[in-house]
């Protein structure tokens, strides 16, 4: 019997046929965190998150950790796109179901892309953003020449979806390799093995950098430096372009940051949290 890497949590319908997959902890005396992960064979809530939303919900904060639609136990479905618009409409609509008016955000990669999204559609909902890298700020051609994003679709359309082949992508996305866990690997292996294959193209990315200056909630955005897939060029434009956001570019780091610098990212994201950006 195979033991299932990453577990079950809860399920909640968010409208159009589409249920989505979640963890939920905390009592949410100090508010509330919906965290979006990234996007890539195998990628969940809980296996990009696992080593942060515990940290928030013991300083007092409620921690709801989905799946996007098409990951993790979320529904995947067969056909059919979708835009960054639908899928901010379903995470609100997970919102709704949970009974949440008001949450902050925490979004890698893809993750980031619709976060961005939720912020610009649903500004009364989105209290501040916490952005890791995030996707959707430069064009689809840029970053198709990303070294690890080349990897992703080799893997994907040319050599196949295997323990060797993650293992081969992860080295792209972590800059320490040390952090490249069989833990890791397995709990991607086992959700990249109920994906679609053409699962990433479904959700469609688009340039959203001329509408950050739209953005009016308090932003920390984190980087790594070393970032093999979403280029730190991205980094500037969030700094310059958000009016009220504070940017950190870290050294010797991949596209992963909370997995890297764990205390860093949980401690000055508990920082922002508690005070803002004062």
């Amino acid at each position: 019997m195979v033991v299932e890497a990453v577990p079950e949590g809860q399920y909640a319908e968010v409208g159009s046929g589409i249920t989505m997959h979640y963890h939920d902890a905390g009592g949410g005396d100090r508010g509330v965190v919906l965290f979006l992960h990234g996007s890539g064979p195998g990628a969940s809530g809980w296996s990009n998150f696992k080593g942060n939303y515990p940290f928030l919900v013991e300083h007092g904060y409620r921690a709801i950790v989905p799946d996007t639609m098409g990951y993790g136990y979320s529904t995947k479905p067969e056909e059919g796109t979708f835009t960054l618009d639908d899928v901010a409409t379903q995470y609100k609509g997970l919102l709704d179901a949970l009974g949440v008016s008001k949450a902050t955000l925490v979004g890698n990669s893809q993750g980031g892309a619709i976060a961005i999204t939720m912020a610009l559609n649903y500004p009364d909902v989105v209290e501040r953003l916490v952005l890791m890298a995030p996707g959707a700020l430069e064009t689809r051609e840029t970053y198709m020449e990303m070294e690890g994003i080349k990897a992703m679709i080799r893997v994907l359309y040319k050599e196949g979806i295997s323990k060797e082949t993650i293992r081969k992508v992860f080295t792209l996305q972590l800059h320490d390799e040390s952090k490249i866990t069989d833990e890791v690997i397995e709990q991607r292996y086992q959700v990249a093995m109920t994906q679609h294959r053409d699962n990433i193209a479904r959700i469609q990315v688009v340039n959203q950098e001329d509408r950050l200056s739209e953005i009016q909630c308090p932003v920390l955005c984190f980087w790594g430096a070393n970032d093999k897939f979403c280029p730190p060029t991205g980094a500037p434009k969030i700094a310059s372009r958000c009016a009220n956001s504070r940017t950190v570019l870290i050294s010797s780091c991949g596209h992963w940051v909370m997995v890297e610098y764990p205390k860093l990212f949980n401690e000055l994201t508990l920082k922002f949290l508690n005070d803002d950006l004062g």
